[in-house]
């Protein structure tokens, strides 16, 4: 019989090369759209792990997240694209070939920016909780996407409903993520497709949010963080500064979403507002308590189910389309049969579909 350290090496190393071997799998079927949901669904696994560290560890309901997202994705469309070149005479002079920054580089900025917006946004929010936080930070999301909508004048900045558009790929080693990859030894050849590539590059992103997201949960100030969580009347009566330990899961959440918003604005090699609505808010929330409040394995299976649920449906909605005699759009259908199967999951699971061991007092209620 193997012993338990043994038996989590094996599986450490059978989920490893299954990660690996993935999107080539799917990538053989000829087609590269699953491959691109995959994407898709590791993003938003990286949203829902930033998002966890100020819902699930700290216990604030925050529903304005999306708005770091935007805030990371808008400074790498305006950072690495000629949309700045074009409509400022000034930085035409000095850059008349367009505004490229490094990748690399708008990913520091980008947590740093997103992260002082969180400070920002925390700062006055401090003493609420339960619905009127969420009903303040729903506001801030909204405010950030109208001013991403209007700032096309009378200064373009964001260019308004049109967004940002030609925004360069990730380049790794010189070579830019947009074009093909093939790699040979001897007879043998392999094309990796843009799409694995950039699955590649999410993954460690994702792997280096989880890594992150572990520590902080083992740490002082993440032990402190469920101790607000639970009561933090009690926390702050034992010394604890509830006001800097607040501001902290504000920044840190902050820092994972501008992070996820310069990998979407590369992936998609454009940013639009409506990529930015409430909508997206409450989908990241729901895929946070849906996996398991506070639990990092909880949260990616949450993100993952809610993420990749839509497309599997949507080969569920066509028939069904079909034995109504169309009278039910199939978009429609699959929007209805999300909400069952979202209702049905909380009432059969109502502490997540992988809940953490450990439950407190929020986590029971």
């Amino acid at each position: 019989m193997l012993n338990s350290k043994a038996f989590k090496l094996i599986a450490f190393v059978a989920l490893g090369l299954a990660l690996l071997l993935l999107p080539i799998v799917l990538q053989s079927t000829g087609s590269n759209s699953w491959v691109r949901i995959i994407d898709v669904a590791l993003l938003y696994v990286l949203l829902a792990l930033g998002l966890n560290i100020v819902v699930g560890y700290a216990g604030l309901l925050d529903l304005g997240f999306i708005a770091f997202f935007a805030v990371g994705a808008y400074l790498y469309g305006l950072l690495a694209s000629p949309h700045l070149s074009e409509n400022f005479a000034y930085i035409a002079a000095m850059f008349p070939n367009g505004l490229h920054m490094n990748f690399w580089l708008v990913m520091i900025l980008a947590g740093f920016v997103a992260g002082v917006v969180g400070l920002i946004l925390g700062a006055p929010v401090l003493k609420l909780r339960g619905d009127y936080l969420a009903i303040v930070t729903l506001g801030f999301g909204e405010i950030v996407r109208i001013f991403m909508l209007n700032l096309d004048r009378p200064i373009n900045l964001t260019n308004g409903p049109k967004g940002i558009s030609n925004i360069d790929a990730v380049s790794v080693f010189g070579h830019s993520m947009s074009q093909r990859l093939t790699l040979s030894l001897g007879d043998w050849s392999y094309t990796f497709q843009p799409v694995t590539l950039y699955y590649y590059l999410i993954l460690f992103f994702v792997l280096m949010a989880i890594v992150i997201a572990h520590r902080l949960q083992d740490s002082r100030i993440g032990r402190a963080w469920m101790a607000i969580r639970e009561d933090e009347i009690a926390a702050k009566a034992m010394g604890l500064n509830t006001r800097n330990l607040k501001l902290a899961a504000f920044g840190m959440s902050a820092t994972f979403g501008g992070v996820a918003g310069v990998l979407f604005a590369s992936f998609m090699r454009g940013v639009y507002p409506e990529s930015f609505i409430l909508m997206e808010s409450v989908m990241v929330v729901a895929m946070v308590v849906l996996g398991g409040l506070g639990h990092i394995p909880g949260v990616i299976l949450g993100a993952l189910v809610l993420a990749g649920l839509p497309e599997l449906l949507r080969h569920v909605a066509h028939p069904l389309t079909a034995m109504t005699d169309g009278r039910l759009g199939p978009e429609i259908l699959r929007q209805l049969l999300i909400a069952l199967a979202m209702i049905i999951i909380m009432l059969m699971r109502p502490k997540g579909l992988w809940p953490s061991p450990s439950h407190g007092k929020s986590l029971s209620k």
